[in-house]
């Protein structure tokens, strides 16, 4: 007859067993935090205590990062510093409800006309657009690259659509643009006007929608001609600091 087991030898070898996968747990755990935190210090744009260069991709901190600089000039022009993005401060100019403290002014950007005064955050945005969304989209779609954005205008010391009263708009500070088209190196133009309604599967129609969704990650307003028809001929891009994520 075998003879009966020590239940405290057994006890020991099921205690010994179950150290051996809390510590295999553990060992685990923390291979899967050092991969984590090695892949996130990899890819600053999804690092919120990375510091914003812009020229990273757009990722998962970036808007935060972006929204933090509203209410921070200075911070703001150190990011284009750090990004090595020509640009001038201009002296404040305006009044009241249109006055504006922060003139910065993109030193080689190409808008046309020639690049105008805007806040700091909103060049800071349209440099990020442009390099992570708008270049891109045009050498894949057209195999050119952009050689002039072509805007019509950033300050108006206007209310929303010209009313006589209400909320002022953000063009009232230069905080925000209106982007009518694009020339292509090889000539071609591209119209929000003309082409945003253009037949199903057209490039020029493609390449607006897709810059389009790619402001939408940097700028707090996007307003395209789907929104309404007082924007047909452009999209409307701001900084508005009361919030974020209007994407139409």
């Amino acid at each position: 007859m075998p003879r009966s087991q020590n239940p405290f030898r057994i006890s020991r070898k099921i205690g010994s067993f179950a150290g051996e996968r809390r510590f295999i747990r553990l060992a685990i755990a923390a291979l899967v935090l050092f991969a984590g935190y090695a892949w996130i210090k990899a890819h600053p744009q999804h690092d919120p205590t990375a510091p914003l260069d812009l020229r990273h991709p757009v990722g998962m901190a970036t808007a935060s990062k972006l929204a933090a600089l509203k209410d921070d000039v200075p911070g703001c022009r150190a990011v284009l510093d750090r990004s090595e993005v020509a640009y001038a401060a201009l002296e404040p100019a305006g009044e009241g409800a249109c006055a504006r403290p922060d003139r910065t002014r993109l030193g080689d950007y190409p808008l046309a006309p020639a690049s105008p005064p805007m806040t700091c955050p909103m060049a800071a945005a349209l440099e990020l657009w442009r390099t992570g969304t708008v270049a891109p989209a045009a050498r894949a779609i057209f195999g050119s690259d952009v050689a002039r954005i072509e805007h019509l205008g950033v300050y108006s010391c206007r209310r929303l659509y010209g009313r006589s009263e209400g909320a002022w708009s953000e063009h009232a500070t230069g905080n925000a643009i209106d982007i009518a088209g694009f020339v292509l190196e090889d000539g071609r133009s591209i119209s929000v006007l003309s082409d945003w309604d253009s037949e199903s599967g057209d490039d020029e129609a493609r390449f607006l929608r897709e810059i389009r969704q790619g402001a939408c990650g940097v700028f707090a307003t996007v307003l395209s001609p789907e929104y309404n028809q007082a924007h047909a001929d452009h999209f409307h891009f701001d900084q508005d600091d009361r919030w974020a994520g209007l994407c139409r």
